[in-house]
């Protein structure tokens, strides 16, 4: 019965034959091609090239290139996490601690529209080069990193490359595939993001005791197997032959960058260098608000090409799609930055366990990603996938709201699970959903703006929970009788101190630890129910969505070229030899 219902469902919000998106009222028939034709609709020819082929060799070698940019990316975002206090302490930057770890984040977040705009510029395939070189040349300085100023460089550079990285990625997915199908192929490379989320911790704590520099040197052949990769196989057109430097929005990004950085300085840094009541918290985020306020401004009324034009925004499906993304965003770190305190504090594990409890989370996320792509692909419709993975994701904040130092395993591993199924899929579902409701010319601009929303949903991720956390910690310390340990967890030490617990546990008496326990217990379980409350509010959001057509053709003026190089060459040599032999007759 349950299945019936889940079909008819699925049913009713497949749009009619004659659904239409938002800007394009002439969209073609909601057709299925059959699984051995490719159809593609370029704006060259205007003409639909149906060839009974399967997908060329380029084309996979372009999605291995892609997923092991997506593994490297989030490897090295993941990674560190456990390594830092180490790195601090060799390079003496525990007065700069906060910029160690933030200047990936802070150079990451404020190129991404950039980016978006110079792939339609100058095609996807150089900026995609200089992503990966910025990449590779910042991993190679922050391995190398002799004092902390050259560290927070190399990790800067390093986020400078993976910003590109993170929008070009979905860019050139979209780009060789049509609407339907892109969950199922971003599903699949982003799966190996979940790789790395998985790998990450347990790695990062295995060479920050042994050597860290090792962290940043496994970026340079990885990274290399895929520059070589992409100059190689990545064969794609060049866009518009109209576009030209003179196009980028320059004044756009002098405003944007710097409101941007502005902003996350103050959100990185509140609750942790100066409180949050501080100037110095205050004056960078009203400023960072206001110049984004500014930013928006001049894209609507003044920009001649605007950097993130508001046609972006203009309709219900992709509105929402940005909220969904941005909400899923804080949610996918929420859980994951504070899970490892659970497992730490409550549990008692070490660091290095508690990345191996976080597999369930990591694993699961792989799965689900690349399930939500195919169903979305298989059944064509969008609005039943995300209000049931919202919903699902409500259910599992719910279920960790139980969680006691006594949960036995199954059951949390369970919870993790139940959590990722739901917001799992979004990593997949959620773009495809806001490009159905916009023209496929805006594919970069709507993708790069998709990224940064995600990334900038990591850093709130982590601010909002965190400041719910201190703050239930601090209103509960009178409840230890310890005044010296009350002293190591307020104003934001107990998450510092989670990573301590296994160690001084033994040194604590038992009715102390208990006490400190039970803190920790009550102020996640504050976490969990923000969590909670965010999900339910994702699944209202959803209603928002209009149901509309997800295409089975490709149009695009940056797909894949129908011949390499090599098979020019070779074609005009016997074009050539024919001419030839012609004329010699």
């Amino acid at each position: 019965m349950m299945v019936d219902t889940i079909k008819k469902a699925i049913d009713a919000e497949k749009p009619s034959p004659s659904a239409s998106t938002a800007s394009d009222k002439t969209a073609p028939k909601y057709t299925i091609p059959p699984a051995t034709t490719t159809t593609v609709v370029t704006a060259g020819d205007g003409l639909a090239s149906t060839k009974k082929r399967g997908k060329p060799a380029r084309f996979w070698m372009i999605i291995v290139a892609l997923s092991l940019l997506a593994f490297i990316s989030a490897l090295d975002a993941m990674i560190i996490g456990t390594a830092l206090p180490t790195i601090t302490a060799e390079l003496g930057g525990s007065s700069v601690y906060v910029w160690i770890g933030n200047s990936f984040v802070l150079a990451a977040s404020a190129v991404q529209p950039l980016v978006g705009q110079l792939s339609d510029i100058f095609g996807r395939k150089m900026p995609t080069v200089g992503s990966v070189v910025f990449f590779t040349l910042g991993s190679g300085l922050a391995g190398g990193a002799a004092n902390p100023a050259m560290f927070i460089a190399g990790r800067a550079i390093q986020g400078i490359g993976a910003g590109g990285i993170y929008v070009l990625i979905d860019i050139i997915a979209c780009d060789l595939v049509p609407l339907r199908d892109r969950g199922k192929w971003l599903g699949i490379i982003n799966a190996w993001a979940g790789v790395a989320a998985a790998l990450g911790p347990v790695l990062g704590g295995v060479l920050g005791q042994d050597n860290w520099r090792w962290i940043f040197y496994l970026n340079l052949p990885i990274c290399t197997v895929a520059l070589v990769t992409i100059v190689l196989f990545m064969h794609v057109n060049a866009g518009a032959a109209t576009s030209s430097v003179r196009s980028l929005d320059v004044v756009g990004n002098f405003i944007f960058v710097p409101s941007i950085v502005s902003l996350l300085i103050g959100l990185v840094t509140g609750g942790v260098v100066h409180p949050w009541s501080s100037s110095r918290v205050v004056v960078p985020i009203v400023l960072g608000v206001v110049g984004w306020i500014c930013f928006h401004l001049h894209q609507h009324f003044i920009a001649p090409n605007p950097m993130i034009p508001s046609r972006l925004f203009s309709n219900r499906t992709s509105a929402a799609g940005y909220i969904l993304g941005f909400l899923s965003s804080v949610l996918v770190q929420a859980a994951g930055y504070f899970l490892p305190v659970y497992f730490q504090a409550v549990v008692g594990t070490t660091v290095m366990d508690s990345g191996v409890y976080f597999l369930p989370f990591a694993i699961g996320t792989l799965f689900a990603a690349a399930m939500g792509g195919v169903a979305m692909s298989h059944f064509g419709v969008y609005r039943p996938i995300h209000a049931v993975a919202f919903a699902l994701a409500a259910i599992g904040f719910g279920l960790f709201t139980l969680l006691r130092s006594d949960t036995p395993k199954v059951a949390w591993a369970w919870y993790e699970l139940i959590v990722v199924f739901g917001l799992g899929p979004t990593i997949s579902t959620v773009l495809p959903a806001i490009l159905a409701g916009l023209s496929q010319s805006d594919v970069a601009a709507a993708s790069a703006v998709f990224s940064f929303i995600k990334t900038f949903g990591f850093v709130w991720g982590v601010s909002i929970p965190s400041i719910i956390f201190n703050g239930v910690v601090d209103s509960n310390l009178h409840s230890i009788s310890d005044s010296k340990l009350q002293s190591q967890l307020v104003n934001g030490g107990a998450y510092a101190f989670a990573s301590q617990a296994h160690d001084l546990a033994p040194t604590i008496g038992p009715v102390v630890w208990s006490e400190i326990v039970d803190v920790y217990i009550v102020s996640l379980k504050a976490v969990w129910w923000f969590g909670l409350a965010l999900s339910i509010l994702c699944v209202f959001a959803v209603a928002i969505e209009d149901k509309l057509h997800l295409s089975t053709e490709l149009e695009t003026d940056y797909g894949l070229q129908e011949k390499g190089p090599r098979e020019k060459k070779k074609e005009n040599l016997t074009a050539d030899a024919g001419e030839t032999s012609s004329t010699s007759v």
